[in-house]
């Protein structure tokens, strides 16, 4: 996948992330930097989604630990490295187990 490539993927991923968060009823926030998109528990408590350009993953850091997505053209998406698992639904559970919302992604 080119670089290209790559960042229109994550800039998409990302795009839709925030708009599910600022179309639920959730105590949910957000600031995306330079690519990293922060989201903000009512909590206190963060979940980070990065770009890794030179390995093309997309990277998301949670109270419970760390993944990794890779690109899958198959699936249209953003799947764990480790498992197969979608980023959408790894990223729904997260929130719910660590800021206690349940988002539609």
């Amino acid at each position: 996948m080119s670089e290209s490539e790559f960042n229109r993927h994550i800039d998409d991923t990302l795009l839709a992330i925030e708009s599910a968060i600022d179309a639920a009823d959730t105590d949910l926030d957000y600031e995306n930097s330079g690519g990293v998109l922060t989201v903000h528990c009512g909590n206190g408590s963060q979940l980070i989604i990065n770009r890794q350009t030179p390995v093309r993953q997309l990277w998301l850091a949670t109270r419970s630990g760390g993944y990794h997505f890779d690109w899958d053209d198959d699936a249209e998406g953003w799947v764990r490295d480790s498992d197969g698992a979608p980023l959408t639904e790894v990223l729904a559970g997260e929130l719910a187990a660590q800021c206690g919302e349940a988002l539609e992604l």
